[in-house]
């Protein structure tokens, strides 16, 4: 039964379309000011793991380097779940054009789990790449 389950997930998440992927990161977009005016919550971000879940999350900018990115409020929520392969990732603007990941966030998936290297990212409106191609040469990279 537990091997049904599995491969209905795997169903689902696969049809689960870019477009309904950049709906779910937007709909947790929802900017504010905070303390000194710094933004919450003004990019979303919706991940699909390889077990069919979908995590959300939003961006924290703060002083001092202690915000985040949506991306990494994402990952940890699926991490929290214990789960770490990220199948298919976007991050969005209010408006909800996606936008690439920054640097941090590229190698943070990485580290995360190394099978991330093969993770969809949603770049554009019609646009995705292989997170290995945002990021040939990750820190512990053999070169």
């Amino acid at each position: 039964m537990d091997h049904f389950f599995c491969c209905l997930r795997m169903i689902l998440m696969i049809q689960i379309s870019n477009d309904e992927l950049i709906e779910k990161a937007k709909s947790v977009v929802i900017p504010q000011k905070i303390k000194h005016g710094f933004a919450v919550g003004d990019v979303g971000c919706a991940l699909i793991t390889d077990r069919g879940n979908v995590y959300l999350g939003v961006s924290i900018d703060t002083g001092c380097g202690m915000g985040f990115c949506a991306e990494h409020s994402a990952i940890a929520a699926m991490v929290t779940h214990g789960e770490h392969i990220i199948r298919k990732i976007v991050a969005v603007i209010e408006d909800g054009t996606p936008i690439p990941p920054c640097g941090r966030c590229r190698e943070f998936m990485h580290q995360i789990c190394e099978e991330n290297f093969d993770a969809e990212v949603i770049i554009g409106k019609n646009k995705s790449v292989i997170l290995k191609n945002l990021l040939p040469f990750p820190w512990d990279a053999k070169v």
